[in-house]
């Protein structure tokens, strides 16, 4: 079995019991880690020693709530709001991507999001009008080799007369069914299935009912959005609360406008948020919740959402989420005594725990990721910490969190595999993969041109 030893670097383990180690070695057998310790001696016994003097590694981050299908069209939503969004990419651009176009998206915004420290990746994938569009997905994750959750949601097209809105449609058993048959049978795999609905802010009651019933009876985690205009079902969340469907496993992305009285009954009842900070802020959806979650005692986590408005670096969304919130509540002081207050409200090691250990428990998974603890899978990431604009550090985690771009993302293992060395991607073809992506892209934005919906 091959045997990976770091030695000499600066560890960050999120891991309580093992804390920072100024000075440690990490030591990989196979696809997990064995040991992490200030010293580790093997001699020969290791098949390959990485000198990690002037290094920090840290566990792999967890990127909480992404589109990825939406990758070969960067940037040209970035001037939308919610409300142009809904209908230029969801009624516009969604519907005139082919399988071809969702599988070079999500294997390229995959790999990019390894390029940024991303181990895993919660691929909110929303737009699968097909079974082939849907595998086109997932084999664009499986072919990237990141370790993914793949959240199987539905299109939002206009309806065409006669037929029923998207809000009126159930989830689709069938389809789920199939894809826990194959190719997503093994809830432990690299790439695994999660359920993308739509909740009771964009469907009816009934099909609500219906999705909650599906996850809980196929045992697998349901996210939804909440948020962006009024409810398709007023009410609704209590009826499901009522019908006793809320619980661990439901999983609200934005929740920008959930009143405090719900906001507590939905905590109380083990509910998981993702926030999307930098985009929910451009595109209208109103400030985070973070600050109302951690008031609440639980942490969110942090997702990119959408890289066809921003970037895909999730050190810099946390940093975002970390940063507003601190201005929010450096804001309520000053209103309430007149000054700032004594000492600032969120250490930046909470913002690291929202993106590693946090998006661990929230996937169910935090006994194989999220942190760098003996026995868990060997995903990680290592920084150089010598780069001009680290030098010097003082405080490692600050180091991390406010000042590591993707210039610093030295390497990145998943599963006992580098993935990225030296400064660059494992990845064979990778500028002909590149060209086929803006390929994509051209030809969505020509096709929904032609079509009359110019951006």
């Amino acid at each position: 079995m091959r045997r990976t030893l770091i030695k000499s670097a600066t560890v960050i383990s999120m891991d309580d019991a093992i804390g920072d180690l100024n000075t440690g070695d990490v030591l990989i057998e196979g696809s997990r880690i064995v040991d992490v310790r200030p010293s580790i001696e093997l001699g020969s016994g290791a098949s390959e020693i990485v000198d990690g003097k002037g290094r920090i590694v840290i566990p792999g981050l967890i990127n909480a709530h992404m589109h990825t299908w939406q990758t070969g069209l960067r940037g040209y939503a970035a001037n939308w709001t919610l409300l142009e969004y809904f209908r230029r990419m969801h009624a516009g651009l969604a519907t005139v991507f082919r399988p071809e176009d969702i599988h070079i998206a999500t294997l390229v915004g995959a790999l990019n999001q390894i390029n940024c420290g991303t181990t895993t990746l919660v691929d909110w994938c929303h737009n699968n009008p097909t079974p082939d569009h849907t595998d086109a997905a997932v084999r664009g994750l499986i072919d990237s080799g990141i370790r993914a959750a793949f959240f199987h949601g539905s299109p939002k097209p206009e309806p065409k007369p006669g037929e029923p809105h998207f809000s009126e449609i159930p989830h689709p058993r069938r389809e789920i069914e199939r894809l826990l048959a194959d190719p997503l049978a093994d809830r432990d795999g690299l790439v695994t299935l999660g359920l993308a609905i739509l909740g009771p802010h964009y469907s009816t009651l009934d099909v609500a009912m219906h999705d909650f019933r599906l996850a809980r009876e196929l045992k697998l985690i349901a996210s939804m959005h909440q948020g962006g205009g009024p409810a398709k079902t007023p009410g609704g969340w209590e009826k499901l609360i009522e019908a006793g469907l809320v619980g661990p496993g439901i999983n609200i992305v934005h929740g920008n406008d959930l009143p405090d009285d719900l906001l507590d009954r939905l905590v109380d009842l083990g509910v998981s948020f993702s926030v999307t900070p930098e985009n929910e802020m451009i595109q209208g959806h109103g400030f985070p919740i973070t600050g109302r979650l951690l008031k609440r005692g639980v942490r969110p986590t942090i997702g990119i959402d959408l890289e066809s408005v921003l970037a895909g670096d999730l050190l810099s969304v946390a940093r975002i989420a970390l940063s507003m919130q601190r201005a929010l509540d450096n804001a309520e002081s000053r209103k309430a005594s007149g000054t700032i207050p004594a000492t600032t409200t969120i250490p930046v090691r909470e913002a690291l725990r929202w993106i590693t250990t946090e998006g661990a428990r929230v996937l169910g998974r935090e006994d194989q990721i999220g942190s760098l603890t003996p026995g868990k899978l060997a995903d990680l990431v290592i920084i150089n910490a010598s780069d001009l604009n680290l030098v010097p550090v003082h405080d490692p985690v600050a180091t991390v969190v406010m000042q590591t771009g993707l210039a610093n993302i030295e390497a990145v293992m998943i599963g006992g595999a580098w993935k990225k060395r030296n400064g660059r991607l494992l990845v064979e073809d990778l500028e002909a993969k590149k060209e086929l992506l803006a390929q994509s892209g051209r030809r969505l934005v020509q096709d929904i041109e032609r079509r009359g919906h110019a951006a």
